[in-house]
């Protein structure tokens, strides 16, 4: 059975050169595997004042290889999922490798890479039941952390381009709802929005895009995907699937896999390539629903 073409075409409107985007459709062997030979990024974790929790909060930020206060970068915000912390990323994801050899190959611009703690509630660790209720809310008050606390003092303690055009935000399962729910939700602060395997907390289509036409005249790229087997693929779908009837450009990317890191680790790979940069439109036509049935 030959492969469906999923990927629904998006126009980017820039005064500027179109730039052609040589994207695999997955990543290639050792695309997340640490190399000798070229220059690293640094990984810090710090803290910042939550006026919105009312405490201290921990925050992993990745900066680039030749990183300098003396040039502003783009920024991502990159959330982890309901399990997870501000470490969850470096842990399992390796997102410093993957953006490191990125670079290394000119593949992505460089960029400043925020990973959050997306529980904002004064005990945010991921310790004991994960799911009680005031757990599971704290990922919905992070909106107005991330917004109102976050982002500020990102943007006053390193060296960041501060307009939404340069900002992203991206996650896997309960992070890729945040992302979702915030970034469309706030489309005056983010341009870029990414969803891995999102999760139930994603709010209805009609709640995330009620608006089509301001949607489409404000984002520069919206992601969805997610693994072929995953138990929660129908959130991502329900979301591909009123995008798709109300015209409002996006990537929908199914690849073999579940709800685990593989995904994901891939998501970032594809996605981050197209960020802060025009984007080639005829190049989306390499995404697809990838068909295993005869594998």
């Amino acid at each position: 059975m030959k492969k469906i073409i999923s990927t629904v075409a998006f126009l980017f409107i820039c005064s500027s050169t179109v730039f052609a985007q040589k994207i695999e459709k997955e990543g290639p062997k050792g695309f997340d595997l640490e190399r000798a030979t070229i220059a690293h990024g640094k990984i810090e974790t710090i803290s910042y004042e939550s006026t919105t929790v009312g405490s201290t909060r921990k925050v992993t930020i990745y900066t680039p290889p030749g990183f300098s206060t003396n040039k502003k970068y783009p920024v991502l915000y990159l959330l982890h999922g309901i399990g997870g912390d501000e470490k969850e990323w470096l842990n399992g994801g390796s997102p410093q490798i993957i953006l490191d050899n990125l670079l290394a190959e000119g593949k992505i611009k460089p960029m400043i890479v925020v990973m959050p703690n997306g529980r904002a509630i004064k005990d945010d660790s991921a310790a004991g039941n994960i799911m009680a209720p005031e757990k599971v809310q704290g990922f919905a008050n992070f909106e107005k952390d991330l917004l109102n606390d976050l982002i500020p003092f990102i943007e006053k303690t390193y060296p960041t381009l501060t307009d939404r055009d340069n900002r992203a935000i991206a996650g896997l399962s309960m992070g890729g709802g945040q992302s979702l729910n915030f970034g469309l939700g706030n489309l005056d602060t983010f341009a870029w929005v990414g969803g891995f395997s999102s999760a139930p907390n994603t709010k209805a289509p009609q709640e995330l895009v009620p608006n089509p036409e301001e949607t489409k005249s404000k984002l520069k790229l919206l992601w969805i995907s997610c693994g072929d087997a995953d138990g929660l693929l129908n959130f991502s779908k329900r979301t591909h699937d009123y995008l798709l009837k109300n015209n409002v450009p996006h990537v929908y990317y199914i690849e073999p896999g579940v709800h685990d890191f593989k995904v994901w680790k891939n998501g970032l790979y594809m996605f981050s390539q197209f960020l802060f940069k025009p984007v080639d439109v005829s190049s989306l036509s390499k995404y697809t629903i990838i068909d295993t049935t005869n594998k």
